[in-house]
């Protein structure tokens, strides 16, 4: 990480706030003229974040470039911490009432201290446009799609789980113990920060860890660390393949499993379950074994089937079934009718 660099006077620093008007609020933001932009109360959240967007694609910079913003002024936007540490990302802060964003460059340690802040991942920015040394302007760069070996990735870490887990393990301690086996390094070692645990919802919350712990299935310090780490003890989660760029595109995938994504505030179990049947979807449709299926949700049959009653009420499904003569299920996602693929049970438990 570079802290300081000869190109200190640029700043990539950008607040936003949402000021209340008469007519409904308005955009204030310092760099742009004129400084306030109107815009719709329903929106105004997104129209901050937009804009904030906006001026994170225009002000680019090399990476090796980028430096920790937060310790460039003494390091004021958080609580005393061991100094500047990790890699330089974009931290997006709200204040407590939600009308003043900021988008800055951090370094992990500042990010992690941070209170209401949650890291940015570079694609959440699109696609941008930026301007090469000759003055031309040229589409900027994205990751690929996510695609079928995302989805497949998730649906055998599902299978490893439902098997290397207690049978009805919490979904909440499910969904962390997904991302920690993708996320973990070649020695098992994972670390959360502390924003990407609020963006799932399940941060300040121990008694997950310590029922990952009770299982025997990872291990965490006794100090209580920022970001969370903690240590895998399972020998077959230690080695992994594909590489692990591969693993957290899938880690990725898993916290917006298209074509069935939910909102992070819906309960773990309709979470898991949408995940597990995203896994199993191709061309909006599906069919499990119905035990295969409460088995990677950690769910009874009788359960499972009130939680797919609670998508079709959501919309997220238009349709479910249970066969009863093979005991299976298969679902249809909202939009044209196409068949369902069939998914082999027997190879999903290899």
């Amino acid at each position: 990480m570079r802290l300081a660099s000869t190109h200190a006077e640029v700043q990539r620093t950008w607040t936003v706030e949402l000021r209340p008007q008469p007519g409904g609020p308005a955009l204030a933001c310092p760099r742009c003229t004129p400084h306030h932009h109107p815009v719709q109360a329903a929106s105004a959240r997104s129209a901050a974040l937009t804009h904030l967007a906006r001026h994170a694609r225009t002000d680019t910079l090399p990476g090796h470039l980028r430096t920790c913003q937060c310790r460039a002024r003494g390091c004021h936007w958080h609580p005393r911490h061991r100094g500047c540490a990790g890699p330089v990302l974009l931290a997006l802060t709200r204040d407590r009432s939600g009308r003043t964003w900021r988008l800055a460059d951090a370094c992990a340690a500042c990010a992690a201290a941070m209170s209401h802040t949650a890291v940015v991942p570079p694609t959440r920015l699109g696609p941008g446009r930026t301007r090469s040394s000759a003055g031309g302007v040229q589409p900027g760069r994205s990751a690929p799609a996510y695609g079928p070996p995302e989805q497949q990735r998730v649906r055998e870490m599902l299978t490893y789980l439902a098997v290397a887990l207690p049978r009805f393990s919490s979904p909440a301690a499910r969904l962390l113990a997904l991302q920690c086996a993708l996320r973990a390094d070649a020695r098992g070692r994972v670390r959360l920060p502390d924003g990407f645990l609020r963006g799932m919802r399940l941060h300040g919350r121990p008694e997950l860890w310590h029922e990952l712990q009770h299982a025997d299935w990872l291990h965490c310090p006794a100090r209580k660390p920022s970001p969370m780490e903690a240590q895998l003890l399972d020998e077959s989660a230690l080695h992994q393949a594909p590489g692990r760029t591969a693993r957290i595109r899938a880690a990725q995938w898993a916290l917006r499993p298209a074509p069935l994504t939910i909102p992070p505030a819906m309960p773990p179990a309709v979470q898991l379950t949408a995940l597990v049947l995203a896994s199993h979807t191709t061309l909006r449709a599906g069919n499990a074994e119905l035990d295969v299926l409460a088995r990677l949700c950690g769910q009874s049959p009788q359960q499972l089937e009130d939680l797919l009653d609670r998508l079709v009420r959501c919309s997220l499904l238009a349709s479910w079934r249970h066969h009863r003569d093979s005991d299976e299920v298969s679902w249809q996602l909202p939009g044209p009718c196409v068949p369902a693929v069939r998914h082999d049970p027997a190879a999903s438990a290899r």
